[in-house]
């Protein structure tokens, strides 16, 4: 099985610069296509990828919550503190999480269009199976 999640957006440019700092990789663009365009993005050989979409003319709505997230499981603090520090070089915004669970493991920065993305380390074992 794979897993694409899809999400409108007005700024394309500016989640490709986000997404792309964090570690995600364009395997995907299109143009016009029947009035859309779109950026995806994921990690080549993995199973999921992110999409957004604008449709032209048409402003997107907007539904970012405290538990709207999007959460990238990294494999150690290294590399979690290496991909914050880039996200941190284009000037995005580190936000202090809505659920106290993710401020034991986990840095927040919030997305161009005010969305949650969460850098993680793998749940301790003994929360993993809640």
């Amino acid at each position: 099985m794979r897993l694409r999640s899809a999400r409108p957006t007005d700024d394309l440019a500016a989640l490709e610069r986000f997404y792309t700092a964090l570690g995600c990789e364009v395997v995907g663009r299109f143009e016009d296509h029947a009035g859309f365009d779109g950026l995806i993005l994921g990690a080549p050989g993995q199973a999921w990828q992110i999409e957004f979409v604008r449709e032209r003319g048409i402003a997107a709505p907007c539904a970012p919550s405290p538990e709207h997230l999007l959460v990238f499981y990294l494999d150690d603090e290294n590399e979690l503190h290496a991909r914050a520090r880039a996200l941190l070089g284009i000037g995005a915004r580190e936000v202090a999480p809505h659920n106290p669970y993710w401020s034991a493991c986990a840095r927040c920065f919030e997305d161009p269009d005010g969305y949650v993305a969460v850098l993680s380390l793998p749940a301790p074992r003994h929360l993993a199976s809640r």
